[in-house]
């Protein structure tokens, strides 16, 4: 932390002495960089000729003022903020104490176009290794070299010498951020100042030139000549004289009176003559060829005009923004990033506030993603930076879009057909899968239950039975401890139970999908195998926890040591009683439903009705019958109350029910619509 202090202090203003001079000091005395104008031309100087300062400052604010995002990519499709994630707040918002996003960005895209090399130190958490502080270092103390490690292995180290506060530091290429332009061994870039020195210098000389034409009265210089021979104490009074009362500006126009058959002689070029103006246009343009930007970016409007401007700006947006943009994402994605994040997480700028055209082609450009499907009302407005409406997340597709070859009356009616045909047998083609595996689900839960009453009981005669001829060797603790182990997440109970249900709800959703895709008259075949395993972990999930929840709840609601071990041995015989039919009940009505439902989701259907079926006495149950939701959206949110016949009977649902059993017992089911 104390070399990035030190850093921030050596960058804040130039330092130099004789003994250890700066860049522009060795410059200053020997010239600088050379060029044929004539002119010093340095990092320094470059930012006081105006096209390339603004050319430099046009980039660096551009891509400085774009939001940087980093990404989270989700398992199946799409993407989120991850701003959760460390780097996201030092990235977006804030990445040291001293500076802000924008102006750390700004800085270093700056260094990258001057300088070729914009580079950072990251301070990073000696115990996490997570980034902390990203600082930037000034380029002109900073040395990049590449190091041989090994046999046909490199790496990257950074020298930063600052001889006047005292900084000698050596970094490695996973301490420091590097944004590089164009280079010769992909490692340094080139420094445009270097390179367009003769560019720039024709520029600083036109600027200079132009000073002094208006310094000498916008004159061009001249000779006085006398007939006969001077002394040069004559001469030196004479020119003297003569620029006290004509040289600068404020002295241009003044009468002249020349004396002893002394004449003005004009010598120079006028400017007219030597193109002057037309020489600082062209080295507008220049300077825009050399940083690879449109000239209107730089206020060079002669060649613009309405009908190409908007196309120069996305061409702008396109190639000389654009590339900076990918070489910032991929420096963070390979610099910041661990390489087991890099497939999770990315960084990404948003262009979109530069892609905006004008209110008539954006509206335009919105209808047509609306119309085909790829924009929903929320997603037009968020681009507006307006809020979401109710209802706004739904896409329109037109009705007569099919696949090449195909009529579109003779996909619909074909699919009508089939639809038709297979409406109504739904329902007894998932009865008969539920009766086909049912038992098989009930043997899993009989071998579950088996293999709990063995376990616990071992647990009980352990921790709550004493020992024969010892006294006090009762632990409800040590028993409660134990039943967690038994019972955790991935302990025993739920191993067994996921190498039981994972493969046998696999197939059966596999089966139910089959059923449920010619239903609706689905071309292709849906694929259940992710969600069957969700489900599946889900269930068991929730069947461990129950279990672990009863018998924890038996054990310390017991008064007395004895009523402990009779309470939880009660509630193990209760189990393998009523268990295995009780879970086969609800699993043979709730899958069914549940894989139909993925079904016909993914093949296109947009709403599922509710049908009572063996619930004629129960009221829930007649209430929700024939109801009708979209198939994102659930019959029951968690916590709504349905009430019964009865004055204060109510069922207050525990979870989002999008589809039956609301209860045990429930064999309602849906069906599409």
């Amino acid at each position: 932390m104390g070399f990035l202090r030190s850093v921030a202090r050596a960058t804040s203003g130039p330092l130099s002495g004789i003994a250890t001079p700066e860049k522009w000091v060795e410059e200053w005395f020997s010239g600088g960089s050379a060029n044929s104008a004539g002119i010093r031309v340095d990092h320094d100087t470059a930012l006081t000729y105006a096209p390339f300062f603004a050319g430099v400052r046009v980039l660096s604010e551009d891509l400085a003022g774009l939001p940087l995002h980093l990404y989270e990519r989700l398992p199946t499709r799409g993407k989120q903020r991850a701003e959760d994630h460390p780097l996201y707040s030092l990235l977006h918002d804030q990445p040291n104490p001293m500076m802000t996003s924008v102006q750390l960005r700004e800085t270093l895209q700056g260094h990258a176009l001057t300088w070729g090399n914009g580079v950072a130190h990251l301070v990073t958490n000696k115990r996490s290794g997570v980034i902390e502080e990203i600082w930037p270092l000034r380029p002109d103390r900073l040395r990049i070299q590449v190091r041989r490690t090994g046999p046909g292995a490199f790496r990257r180290v950074y020298q930063y010498r600052d001889e006047v506060n005292g900084i000698r530091a050596t970094l490695l290429d996973d301490e420091v951020l590097h944004v590089a332009g164009l280079g010769f061994d992909g490692v340094r870039g080139y420094s445009v100042v270097e390179h367009a020195a003769n560019a720039i210098g024709l520029g600083l000389a036109t600027e200079h030139y132009g000073a002094k034409y208006f310094s000498n009265g916008s004159a061009p210089a001249g000779a006085l000549t006398h007939p006969q021979n001077l002394s040069p104490e004559a001469r030196k009074r004479m020119a003297d004289d003569w620029e006290n009362i004509h040289k600068g500006i404020d002295r241009a126009h003044r009468v002249a009176i020349l004396e002893e058959g002394v004449t003005w002689q004009q010598v120079g070029i006028p400017n007219d003559n030597a193109q002057f103006l037309e020489t600082r246009k062209m080295q507008v343009t220049e300077i825009a060829r050399w940083l690879r930007i449109p000239s209107h970016k730089i206020n060079d409007l002669e060649r613009a005009t309405f009908s190409n401007i908007e196309q120069q700006q996305l061409d702008y947006i396109s190639s000389a923004l654009n590339i900076w943009l990918v070489r910032w994402e991929q420096s963070i994605v390979t610099q910041l990033l661990l390489p087991e994040e890099r497939r999770r997480f990315y960084a990404e700028h948003l262009v979109d506030s530069l892609l905006r055209g004008d209110t008539l082609a954006r509206y335009q450009a919105y209808a047509v993603g609306r119309q085909w499907g790829w924009l929903s009302a929320n997603d037009v407005r968020e681009k507006e930076n307006l809020n979401p409406v109710e209802g706004g997340d739904s896409y329109l597709v037109p009705l007569n879009m099919v696949p090449a070859g195909r009529s579109a009356g003779e996909l619909e009616s074909n699919a009508i057909r089939r639809a038709r045909l297979m409406r109504g047998r739904g329902s007894a083609l998932r009865d008969k899968l539920a009766d086909a595996y049912g038992p098989k689900i009930r043997e899993s839960v009989a071998a579950l239950v088996a293999f709990e009453a063995e376990k616990v009981t071992a647990l009980v005669n352990t921790h709550l039975e004493p020992e024969r001829g010892r006294v006090g060797t009762r632990s409800l603790s040590e028993f409660l401890t134990g039943l967690g182990v038994l019972y955790a997440s991935d302990g025993p109970v739920a191993e067994m139970l996921t190498e039981l249900w994972l493969p046998l709800f696999t197939v059966f959703a596999a089966d139910v999908a089959t059923d449920a895709a010619e239903e609706v008259g689905a071309e292709e075949d849906v694929d259940l195998s992710v969600w069957a395993r969700a489900y599946a972990l889900a269930h068991v999930a929730y069947q461990v926890a129950t279990s672990y929840g009863q018998l924890r709840n038996a054990a310390q609601g017991a008064d007395t040591p004895e009523a402990i071990v009779t309470d939880v041995l009660a509630r193990l015989a209760k189990w393998e009683q009523e268990k295995p039919d009780q879970v086969t009940r609800w699993e043979t009505a709730q899958l069914p439903n549940a894989a139909a439902r993925e079904t016909w989701r993914e093949a296109g259907v947009t709403r599922i009705q509710w049908v009572a079926r063996g619930s004629e006495n129960c009221p829930y149950c007649r209430k929700l019958d024939g109801s009708v939701r979209a198939i994102e959206d659930p019959f029951v949110a968690k916590g709504d109350e349905i009430d019964g016949d009865e004055e204060g009977q109510k069922l207050t649902a525990k979870r989002d029910t999008f589809h039956p059993p609301v209860h045990a017992g429930c064999l309602c089911e849906v069906i599409p619509l």
